[in-house]
Parts: structure tokens; C-alpha cells; sequence
């Protein structure tokens, strides 16, 4: 009886020490503590997995570490993607594993498909951490639905806002006139035609590639609102019929006549700059500009945007359920979203990323250090870049992807 209530009080011992640990580990990974995420934070690494497609971007996210370092003790350590569903994969199958705490990735550059897979296999951590951050005041809630909806889908504050995109395209002036420049996809096509191999697109699931599909059913599909709801099976072969209709007119006009398509945006700025190209396209309307100002594009590339819209969405950072670093991983998104971070990331000299916050909600000595940016003769000012159409729900994507694949073949 003696060696039975030893053993419980034991236990029992050992029960409010777990209860103990898990309520601090909450408390430190609870945004709405800040001063107890910090002290957590302090000493963590935390692996942002990231598109490492770009120096620009890659230099950024450095800056950004070093300050994390200076400021909160926090090591932050890029982890280079050239598709973001990898580091999806890594977190499932991390899952699969049991292994639910000490994960190998602590935050996600993420939105779109690979968000709402994510979220439909439980692999976030959340939800509303992001609302809690001491910089979320400072978001432009009311005028850019998308920091709270991402593709369609409802974010619940599980990933936070750190910049804006819109899809823009790019020409030369030196080689192309303005009055030649297409305006909608249909006009593409027909441009296309009298100019054959002078464009062509990167080859899906790459982002950009994907991009553009979705701009040509947005402004082809008869029924736009179903774009805003999972693709309905039954009608699925009919919705996009148009679609790829125009595509079987587009490829023998492309670059190579379609036999092979520009790895990324990277590679379609290089044929630009060399020539090979005469319109090209970013999901950045400040990309031009920084491709000039990096000496990777000549000073007489502009851009353009169809007048009736173009694709339009916000880009997020996410945490993953079994982030080993959450409180790291917190101060890191609270600072990418501060007014300091945000207007250096709009440089074009920099990066040229549009911002997220509300220009009406910062101090004033923050809205003068955007309005004193040179954002670049090659970007369009914001009455300039037209309506932005919303982003169709990422089953479309998933299932054109496939359908792209099943009929053109991996073509490079």
C-alpha cells in the first residue's frame, strides 16, 4: 500500500510537471504574450523555407536575418525552394512519421495551393496567431481582402501577410511598340500570331507558369463565379475547355514552338534582356524596375497590364503545426511585417515587393519613408495597374496542372 501511494504521488508529480511544461510552452508560442514569445525566442534557429530563386529576395531575407539576430538573439537560416510544395511534403510526411514536435521546418513563404493543403491536413500551426501580432494593426484589412482570404480560402490566422502581388507584363520599347502591346489573352494570341516565337511562358506546377493559365481562364471561363468554389467534376471538361482550346492555338507560336518553355521568371527575364523574348511577365509590378536597377534588364523595358485586370493576391508566411522554433518563428513574421521591413522590401533597388500595410495607419515619419521611395520608371503607379481579378480556388489549379501535364507532356 506504501510502494502504491509512493507510485501515485509519483505520477502524480510527474502529471502537473507535463502540465507545468505545456502551459509554458503555450504561453511562449501565444502571440497575444509578446514579451514571453521574445524571451523564448531569444537563442532559437529558426529554417524559413523560402523561394530561393532570386538574389534580390535572397539578399532580403539575409537583411532580415541579421536583424533578427541584432535585435531578438534569433538565428534565422534560409532554407533555399524552387517549389514550396517540398517543404509541404517534408511537414507531411514529418506527420506520418509521428514525429509532431522538433520539426525540421519552422516557417513557410507559402500561399494558394500549397496553403490550403496545408490546411486540409492539419499541418499549421494555429489557428490566429497571425491577428495577434503587435504589427497586424498596421495590415490593410479593409481595402485588400486578401490578407484574411487566400485563394478563397478563409486564412483563420494561420498565416501572416508580407507582401502584395499582381500579375504585370513586360516589354521592351527598344524593340516593341506600345500601340503593338496586346490587352487581354485574346489579344495575346493575336499578337502572338504576327510575332510567333517571341513568347512563351515556364512550364506548370512552376508558380508563374500556373499564373498565367489561371489569367487565361479568368477571362475565358463563361462562368466566372464557379472559379471562386472547387471545380465541380461533372462540368470540370467543359469549364475549361476554352482554355485549353486557346492553349492548342498559343503553343506552335511560342518560344520554340512550344517544344520547351523557360524554367522559371529568371530564366524568361534573361530571354527578355537577350532578346529572345519581347513580352514577358512577373507577379510583381515593381519587378521591372529592379530588374533595371540590378543591371539585369536594359533601362528601356516598361510594363503593362490588360486593361479589364489581371491576377491579383497577397503572399504569406506560415508556421507549421510541429515547428521546432514557434516562437523564433513569430518574432521573425511580426518583423517582416513592421513599417521598417515593409518599405525596404518596396525599394526596387532592394526588392521592389508592394506592401501590405495600411499607408493611413502609420506614423507619419513611415508614410514619408514610403512616399519618398523612387519605385522606378519601369512601375506602373496604382491607378495605372487596372482591376485585380481574384485568385479561382486552388482545385482548379490542382486539376488543370494535371490536365496540362496529360495533354503537352513534360516538355523540357
Amino acid at each position: 500500500m506504501i510502494i502504491s501511494t509512493r507510485r501515485m504521488f509519483s505520477a502524480m508529480v510527474l502529471a502537473a510537471a507535463l502540465m507545468l511544461s505545456t502551459i509554458g510552452s503555450a504561453g511562449a508560442t501565444d502571440a497575444g504574450n509578446w514579451p514571453r514569445v521574445l524571451e523564448e525566442a531569444r537563442g532559437q534557429t529558426v529554417y524559413f523555407n523560402a523561394w530561393g530563386g532570386s538574389d534580390a529576395i535572397n539578399a532580403y531575407i539575409k537583411w532580415a536575418g541579421d536583424e533578427m539576430a541584432l535585435r531578438h538573439g534569433v538565428t534565422i537560416v534560409q532554407v533555399k525552394l524552387d517549389d514550396t510544395a517540398k517543404a509541404v511534403s517534408t511537414v507531411l510526411a514529418e506527420k506520418s512519421a509521428g514525429r509532431n514536435a522538433h520539426g525540421s521546418v519552422d516557417l513557410i513563404w507559402i500561399n494558394g495551393e500549397n496553403f490550403a493543403a496545408m490546411k486540409r491536413q492539419s499541418l499549421l500551426f494555429g489557428p490566429d496567431w497571425a491577428s495577434k501580432l503587435p504589427n497586424w494593426a498596421l495590415a490593410d484589412t479593409e481595402t485588400k481582402p486578401t490578407i484574411t482570404t487566400d485563394f478563397t480560402i478563409p486564412t483563420e490566422g494561420m498565416e501572416s501577410p508580407w507582401g502584395a502581388a499582381k500579375l504585370v507584363f513586360f516589354y521592351d520599347e527598344a524593340r516593341t511598340a506600345k500601340k503593338e502591346l496586346p490587352d487581354s489573352a485574346a489579344g495575346l494570341l493575336t499578337w502572338a500570331k504576327a510575332h510567333p516565337g517571341r513568347f512563351s511562358y515556364p512550364q506548370p506546377p512552376d508558380f508563374i507558369g500556373s499564373s498565367f493559365l489561371k489569367q487565361v481562364l479568368s477571362e475565358l471561363i463563361a462562368d466566372k463565379a464557379k472559379l471562386q468554389k472547387p471545380a465541380e467534376g461533372t462540368t470540370f471538361s467543359q469549364d475549361v475547355a476554352p482554355l485549353f482550346a486557346y492553349l492548342d492555338q498559343l503553343h506552335p507560336l511560342l518560344w520554340r514552338k512550344g517544344k520547351a518553355f523557360p524554367q522559371n521568371y529568371p530564366d524568361m527575364k534573361q530571354k527578355l534582356a537577350d532578346g529572345e523574348l519581347d513580352i514577358i511577365f512577373a507577379f510583381n509590378p515593381a519587378e521591372a524596375s529592379a530588374g533595371i536597377a540590378a543591371g539585369e534588364l536594359p533601362d528601356t523595358v516598361r510594363s503593362f497590364v490588360f486593361s479589364a485586370g489581371t491576377l491579383g493576391n497577397t503572399h504569406f508566411v506560415a508556421i507549421p503545426y510541429n515547428a521546432n522554433a514557434k516562437a523564433g518563428a513569430l518574432a521573425l513574421a511580426n518583423f517582416l511585417l513592421s513599417p521598417e521591413a515593409q518599405v525596404r522590401k518596396q525599394d526596387p533597388n532592394i526588392w521592389g515587393d508592394p506592401t501590405v500595410l495600411a499607408l493611413n495607419k502609420l506614423s507619419p515619419a513611415d508614410r514619408a519613408a514610403f512616399a519618398a521611395l523612387d519605385l522606378g520608371v519601369a512601375t506602373l503607379s496604382p491607378d495605372q495597374l487596372g482591376p485585380a481579378l481574384p485568385e479561382p480556388h486552388p482545385d482548379w489549379m490542382t486539376r488543370i496542372e494535371a490536365e496540362w501535364i496529360k495533354r503537352y507532356g513534360a516538355a523540357n
